[in-house]
């Protein structure tokens, strides 16, 4: 999901130190472009912005100007210019126009059927009377259903043929249903949000409220009910939720990785999630929104010791380590064995029992703070007169394992370089199970830490013996305003009785009323 949210990010170059406050507050063409949620808190707010999840950004189109330009002229384009509405392409003068509206309207409907670029736009400007043509790179679109005459052009059986998989995004720009606009054309269009909404006058339809976020924030189930500023933690805490990164893992060496053992897809989800078929993070657990003998007062949670030993949030922290035989000149090199008794710098026989012949540990060796890994010694960086390497001579530089971590091994690489020395890489992991002072954290920006962990028979209960894994503060819903949260734990106890998948995108997701009538 970060992966996804950094291919989408959109940076200023305006310097971060500076005030900026109109280039970091939102603007009205943002809508439907820009994420108006996802945004880094600090220096970096409002200047660096996602898209939208159906904007995208023109690119470089292929257009072979002579026959534009014939084209033009064959809609009414004088290149002369002696009279009429003023006509730019790309910032640059290219004639006039006598009847600018009918002009326009060509252009539109050819551009519809495919004539000339998608990414083109052109927009009359009555203000300063000119028409402005546009094909640069670097604008930010987004698609619009067209309106005709009053009525939608994307009708019931198209959207039938779509879920039949007869019809493709691309099929609805051929058939002439859907267009990109940019801002500058979006000033001279009326959009309506819903299609009851539509009259005569308006030209463009929206194709979902839900394209006003962007991708991470239409993730969160009924976002459109909570306070902006938790929607804003809440699309972050999301990224950093645990669970699996990618699915070759185990052959991967990546830094500081944790990977969640039991990860779920959640019950209550945007349909935005189903479409994005992401690896699942995190977990469904079942909240008890009540206080519990002071333990989580302000944000602690308390937690279930029997769901802890059940499972619920372990999860296994993987870090790599690796050695280099590197050579030197003087023919010297460092050398990966098992470091003998007079090495200088020599550890305790305890520190190398792990250390196989090759001098490198084996997989699977439960490994503690301080213990070798890959056993190393290397030449002294000064030779005496005599030009003589002894044992004495040589330094230990063994890689172990930090301090305060421990793990098990869980794979070795051997290797060389392009320059042919010698590369060794473990990999170690460790079992992590939560404990006091551990964070978690919900997708509508609600975190806490665990205060306390309470033995099962300690934990309240329903009359029907339901335990819950988590107990929630209830002072923590009012002042933060996470409606959506509320709504969110009651259906997901709607679809954990029925069984069911529960639709929770916002705006259009189930209703409090749907979700009492099951």
């Amino acid at each position: 999901l970060a992966t996804i949210s950094q291919l989408q990010r959109v940076s200023s170059m305006l310097p971060s130190d500076q005030e900026n406050f109109l280039a970091r507050t939102l603007h009205p063409t943002h809508y439907g472009r820009f994420c108006p949620i996802e945004t880094p808190e600090g220096t970096e707010i409002g200047l660096r912005k996602n898209l939208a999840i159906l904007a995208q950004v023109s690119t470089r189109t292929n257009l072979d100007e002579n026959r534009f330009f014939s084209d033009m002229e064959s809609e009414g384009l004088n290149k002369e210019g002696v009279e009429g509405t003023e006509v730019f392409f790309n910032g640059k003068f290219i004639g006039s126009a006598k009847n600018p509206e009918e002009f326009v309207k060509k252009i539109k409907e050819k551009r519809r059927r495919s004539e000339l670029p998608v990414q083109m736009n052109i927009r009359h400007d009555l203000y300063f009377q000119n028409i402005l043509i546009s094909t640069e790179t670097g604008r930010a679109l987004r698609p619009l259903i067209i309106v005709e005459n009053g009525n939608s052009r994307l009708k019931k059986e198209h959207l039938l043929r779509l879920e039949q998989g007869e019809f493709t995004w691309k099929d609805l720009i051929k058939e002439e249903l859907i267009e990109y606009l940019d801002a500058s054309e979006e000033e001279s269009a009326l959009v309506a949000l819903y299609e009851e909404e539509i009259t005569p006058e308006h030209t463009h339809l929206e194709i979902d409220s839900i394209d006003l976020f962007g991708v991470v924030t239409s993730l969160v189930p009924y976002g459109n009910h909570d306070q902006s500023s938790r929607l804003n933690r809440g699309s972050k805490t999301q990224k950093q939720a645990l669970g699996l990164y990618a699915a070759n893992y185990l052959c991967r060496l990546d830094t500081d990785v944790s990977i969640l053992q039991y990860p779920q897809k959640p019950i209550v989800r945007s349909f935005v999630y189903d479409t994005l078929n992401t690896y699942p993070a995190g977990q469904n657990m079942i909240v008890a929104v009540m206080t519990h003998e002071g333990y989580n007062m302000k944000d602690a949670l308390v937690f279930n010791k029997g769901s802890l030993d059940r499972g619920i949030g372990r999860s296994f922290y993987f870090r790599p380590h690796s050695a280099v035989e590197m050579n030197y000149a003087g023919s010297l090199k460092d050398e990966i064995v098992v470091p003998e008794k007079g090495t200088s710098g020599y550890k305790t026989e305890a520190d190398y029992r792990f250390l196989e012949e090759d001098g490198i540990v084996y997989p699977e060796a439960e490994i503690n703070a301080g213990e070798v890994l890959i056993g190393k010694t290397s030449p002294p960086k000064f030779l005496s007169d005599v030009r003589e390497i002894s044992i004495k001579t040589k330094k230990e530089s063994s890689i172990t394992m930090r301090q305060e971590e421990k793990g098990t091994v869980e794979a070795v690489f051997i290797t060389k370089d392009v320059e042919g020395n010698k590369i060794v890489q473990v990999k170690t992991r460790d079992l992590r199970i939560p404990e006091i002072g551990d964070k978690f954290a919900t997708s509508h920006g609600q975190k806490g830490v665990i205060g306390s962990v309470v033995p099962e028979n300690d934990i309240p209960f329903t009359s029907t013996g339901v335990r819950p894994d988590v107990i929630f503060n209830p002072h923590g819903l009012p002042s933060r305003m996470t409606v959506g949260y509320l709504l969110e734990l009651l259906a997901g106890k709607v679809g954990c009785l029925k069984g069911e998948i529960i639709d929770g995108t916002p705006f259009s997701g189930e209703s409090k009323e749907e979700l009492e009538s099951k």
